[in-house]
């Protein structure tokens, strides 16, 4: 489904939810939105297939949130990538009497009727690593075009010698539907045009299958002895690549994002040469406690000290975090200092030589 269709149908879903939510409202409905006394706070993923979001980001929002709140509620549910499905889940979040939302939009567009329904019945919404268009009250996420060109240059310096002009790239970009995909693809571009020959480009989907598929579609355009360099705006695409690169017998440089474990792993062994490590900590701790200030009516200027436009063209309170390109020389004083894993995680069986050459025991 494209990404106009996928908006059609989340619109068509709101209208017809919104008929149930009201009727929900008439019944008097004890947890309604209507409900001063709620203190409870619902929160969105966008999909399953990254593995940050129910390994970190959930779990860390959600602790976070009782820290400061210990008597507040926390609402969880995922789209599973399902733009339509996310709309529905809003508006079970406002009928079950949600205070506060945060949101991590799967269809940054197509999710707007949503939040207006949501703040419509005295919802806040939280903005989460996606800048969700719509009143939305604030926006936490990385700085996502600084995050691009972390890529693109982390690319050019695994490249050496072969960073010229005339060297052919591949580059497979993230999902349109997703708006940080966007500022990634803009910052990589910053970052590389005029450095390289960008050769053949397509969205991945932030899906290792598609973006496999892209890189063999891209071997047979431009012929595997002429790519010298393959740009994967996230480490999930950047597994199918990197899969689609050893089956044709291509060693070049790759890169990704997000530090996920496999792509730790993947750049111990040579396979990918750089990720983007955005600690999910502080992200997901921002937006809890955000929210919480939201639900108590406080003041959360301090915590977003910046304003980003929004799609909508509101100026929206946020909170962008400085991301770290992640290689083989910075592991030990990144993913494995701040705990997000452990040498025994990251130095498996199939790993353990690989740790041993780079230091890590």
């Amino acid at each position: 489904m494209n990404a106009i269709s996928r908006r059609l149908v989340v619109g068509g879903a709101v209208i017809s939810l919104a008929l149930t939510m009201a009727a929900c409202g008439k019944a008097g409905d004890k947890k309604s939105s209507d409900d001063s006394t709620s203190k409870s706070i619902g929160l969105l993923l966008p999909d399953t297939v990254t593995a940050r979001y129910e390994r970190f980001d959930r779990p860390l929002i959600t602790n976070k949130i009782k820290a400061l709140c210990s008597d507040c509620e926390v609402q969880y549910d995922n789209a599973g990538g399902d733009a339509a499905k996310q709309a529905q889940q809003v508006s079970t979040m406002v009928a079950k009497g949600v205070k506060v939302l945060i949101l991590d939009a799967q269809d940054y567009v197509g999710i707007k009727s949503s939040v207006q329904a949501a703040v419509d019945k005295g919802i806040k919404v939280v903005a989460y690593d996606r800048l969700a268009e719509g009143p939305v009250s604030a926006y936490v996420s990385y700085d996502n075009k600084k995050v691009g060109e972390l890529q693109g240059s982390a690319l050019l310096t695994a490249m050496g010698s072969d960073a010229t002009p005339q060297s052919k790239i591949v580059m497979i970009n993230g999902d349109d539907a997703d708006p940080n995909a966007a500022e990634f693809k803009a910052g990589a571009h910053s970052a590389l045009d005029g450095k390289v020959t960008i050769a053949y480009e397509q969205s991945g989907l932030w899906k290792d299958t598609v973006a496999n598929q892209k890189v063999k579609a891209a071997i047979t355009s431009v012929g595997k002895n002429n790519i010298k360099g393959v740009y994967s705006a996230n480490d999930t695409m950047a597994g199918g690549i990197a899969t689609a690169l050893k089956g044709a017998g291509i060693k070049v440089p790759l890169t990704g994002q997000d530090a996920d474990l496999a792509a730790i792993q993947r750049i111990l062994v040579g396979d990918q040469s750089s990720t983007v490590y955005k600690a999910a900590k502080p992200e997901a701790e921002s937006a809890a406690e955000i929210a919480v200030d939201l639900l108590q009516n406080k003041d959360f200027k301090s915590i977003a000290d910046t304003t980003k436009k929004s799609g909508s063209g509101d100026d929206v309170p946020s909170k962008l975090l400085n991301a770290v390109s992640v290689t083989k020389d910075n592991i030990k004083d990144t993913v494995l200092a701040d705990g997000t894993y452990t040498v025994a995680q990251i130095c498996t069986a199939d790993y353990a030589t690989a740790c041993a050459d780079n230091g890590i025991k």
